[in-house]
C-alpha cells in the first residue's frame, strides 16, 4: 500500500467520531438508536486504531497533512507511540462510558439527553485530535474543541450551581489558553519558522539549537507560556477549575477525569514537553528541575486538600489534581524510567479513576448520597461496587499488584537515577496521603455501623456496574502486563 494512502488511514477513526454526533442527533427520537450510534462508533473508532498498533511498534510514524493555512501553519494528523497511548484510551473508555450512561442517565430521569450524547461525542472527537495532532496548531484547535463542547456538559443540570461551575471552567480554560497559549503558540512560530513537532527525537525536539543559544530567554519564556497556557494539565495555581466542575453528572467528572480533558492537558503538556522543547532544551535551559518541584508541589498539597473532603466527588477531584502531576513531574524529570512512568501513568490513571467515578455515581444513583460519612455499611449492600472501588483505589495508592504501583515504581527509580532524593520523598510521601483519603471510604463502607437506614441501598443497574467491574480489572491487569502501553511509550522515547 503507498505511504500515502497508508497514512490518509488516520482520516478513518477521527472521521467516524466526527460523524458519531450527528448520527446521535439524528436519531434523538429513538433513545435505544441514540445510544447504539454511541457504541458502534466507539468500537469502529477502537478497532482502526488498534489497526496502527503493528506499525507502530516497528518504528513507523504515520503523517497526513491535510491543508495549509501559512507557510510552516498547517492542519496535520500523525500518530507515533506516545499518540496510541491516548488515542487507544479515549475510545475504549467511550464505549464502556456509554454502558454506564445509559444505567445513570435513565436510572435519574436526566433531561436534555441527546444534547449529553452529543457533546459527549464531540469530546472524545476533541480528544482523538489531541492525540493525532502532528503540530502546535493542529493540537490547539482541538484542545479548544474539547473545552467548547463539554461547557454543556459541566452546566448540565442549569441550575445557579452548574452555571457557577461552568462559568469558572470556561474562564480557566478559555482565558489561559487565550492568555498563554496563543502568546506561546505565535512565540514558537518566530522563533522555529514553524509550529511542527519533532516525532522522531524526543532529544533535539523542534527548536533549532542556534535560537536556543541567540534566544534563552525567549524560549524559556515560551516554555512558561506553555505551562500556564495548558491548565486542563491542572497543575497548581490553574487548577481551581477542576474541582468546581463536580457540579456535572458524574459520568462527565468520569470524562473530564480518566477520558478526554485533564488527560488532554497532561498529553498536550508531555508532548510539548518531549516533541516540542526535547530533553536537550530543557536540560540545558534549566526547565526542567523547576517544572518537576512545581509538579510535587501539586501532588502533596492537593493530596493534603483531599483528606479535608467529606464530599467524595471533591476528593475524587483534588486526587485528579494530584495524580496528574505524576505524569508530569515524570515526564520534566527527563530520565528514561521516568518518563515511562509518567507516560504509563496516563493509562493506569484513566482505568483506575473512571472506575472510582463510575463507583461514586452509581452509590448516588442508589442512595442519592455523596458525603463519605454517611456511606457505613453501603459496602455490604454494594460490594461489587465498593470492591471495584477498592481495587481501584489501591491502584491510586500504588500497591501492587495493580496497575499504579508500576506507575510510582517507575516514578521512584525515576527519581533516583536523576539525582533527585526530595522529588523521590514527595512520591513516597503522596502514597501515605493517598491511602490516608481512600481507605477510610472503603473501611467504612464494610466495617463500620450504618449510621442511617440503608435496607433499601442494593447494586445499581447492570449497565453501570458491569462497565465499573470491568475497568477495576483493566485497572489490575495493567499491573501484570504494563506492556500493553509501555512497548508504545519505550519505542516513542527510544528506550
Amino acid at each position: 500500500m503507498p505511504a500515502s494512502i497508508e497514512s490518509a488511514r488516520l482520516l478513518l477513526p477521527l472521521g467516524l467520531t466526527a460523524l458519531a454526533p450527528f448520527a446521535i442527533w439524528f436519531n434523538r427520537g429513538n433513545e435505544n438508536r441514540r445510544e447504539a450510534v454511541s457504541f458502534v462508533a466507539a468500537a469502529l473508532t477502537f478497532l482502526s486504531v488498534l489497526s496502527f498498533v503493528p506499525g507502530i511498534l516497528a518504528g513507523h510514524v504515520y503523517s497526513y497533512q491535510m491543508f495549509t493555512i501559512l507557510p510552516g501553519i498547517t492542519v496535520t494528523f500523525a500518530l507515533d507511540g506516545l499518540g496510541m497511548v491516548f488515542a487507544l484510551i479515549a475510545p475504549f473508555l467511550w464505549g464502556l462510558a456509554t454502558s454506564y450512561n445509559i444505567g445513570y442517565m435513565r436510572g435519574l430521569k436526566e433531561h436534555a439527553q441527546t444534547r449529553y450524547y452529543f457533546c459527549f461525542a464531540i469530546a472524545i472527537f476533541g480528544a482523538l485530535g489531541v492525540a493525532f495532532a502532528a503540530n502546535i496548531f493542529t493540537l490547539y484547535l482541538f484542545y479548544e474543541v474539547i473545552t467548547v463542547f463539554t461547557y454543556p456538559l459541566v452546566a448540565h443540570h442549569q441550575d445557579a450551581e452548574g452555571f457557577a461551575g461552568a462559568r469558572k471552567y470556561l474562564v480557566y480554560l478559555m482565558g489561559t489558553s487565550k492568555l498563554f497559549l496563543l502568546p506561546a503558540m505565535v512565540l514558537t512560530y518566530v522563533l522555529c519558522g514553524t509550529l511542527e513537532m519533532n516525532l522522531v527525537s524526543v532529544t533535539d525536539g523542534m527548536f533549532p539549537a542556534q535560537v536556543v543559544a541567540d534566544h534563552p530567554n525567549l524560549v524559556r519564556l515560551t516554555y512558561v507560556l506553555f505551562l500556564c497556557g495548558l491548565a486542563k494539565a491542572a497543575l497548581m495555581p490553574f487548577h481551581n477549575w477542576l474541582p468546581s466542575a463536580m457540579v456535572a453528572p458524574t459520568p462527565v467528572s468520569a470524562l473530564l477525569h480518566a477520558v478526554a480533558v485533564v488527560k488532554a492537558g497532561v498529553f498536550s503538556l508531555s508532548r510539548v514537553i518531549l516533541s516540542g522543547f526535547g530533553v536537550e532544551t530543557m536540560h540545558s535551559l534549566g526547565l526542567d528541575l523547576p517544572t518537576a518541584y512545581l509538579a510535587a508541589f501539586t501532588i502533596v498539597v492537593a493530596s493534603l486538600i483531599a483528606l479535608t473532603k467529606d464530599d467524595i466527588k471533591a476528593r475524587l477531584a483534588y486526587s485528579t489534581v494530584s495524580q496528574l502531576s505524576y505524569v508530569i513531574i515524570g515526564v520534566s524529570l527527563l530520565t528514561p524510567m521516568a518518563v515511562q512512568g509518567g507516560l504509563l501513568h496516563i493509562a493506569n490513571h484513566a482505568f483506575s479513576k473512571i472506575t472510582l467515578f463510575f463507583a461514586a455515581g452509581a452509590i448516588y444513583v442508589v442512595t442519592h448520597q455523596k458525603k463519605i460519612s454517611q456511606m457505613n455499611g453501603m459496602g455490604r449492600k454494594m460490594p461489587w461496587t465498593f470492591g471495584a472501588f477498592g481495587l481501584a483505589s489501591l491502584s491510586m495508592i500504588g500497591m501492587p499488584p495493580v496497575a499504579g504501583f508500576v506507575s510510582k515504581w517507575y516514578l521512584v527509580n525515576g527519581a533516583l537515577q536523576a539525582g533527585q532524593v526530595a522529588l523521590m520523598i514527595a512520591l513516597l510521601a503522596s502514597t501515605a496521603l493517598n491511602a490516608g483519603y481512600f481507605v477510610p471510604i472503603f473501611y467504612r463502607a464494610f466495617f463500620k455501623a450504618p449510621v442511617s437506614d440503608i435496607d433499601h441501598v442494593r447494586e445499581a443497574p447492570l449497565t453501570m456496574v458491569v462497565p465499573l467491574c470491568f475497568t477495576a480489572l483493566v485497572s489490575l491487569i495493567l499491573g501484570f502486563y504494563p506492556q500493553m502501553f509501555q512497548d508504545f511509550i519505550r519505542v516513542f522515547g527510544n528506550y
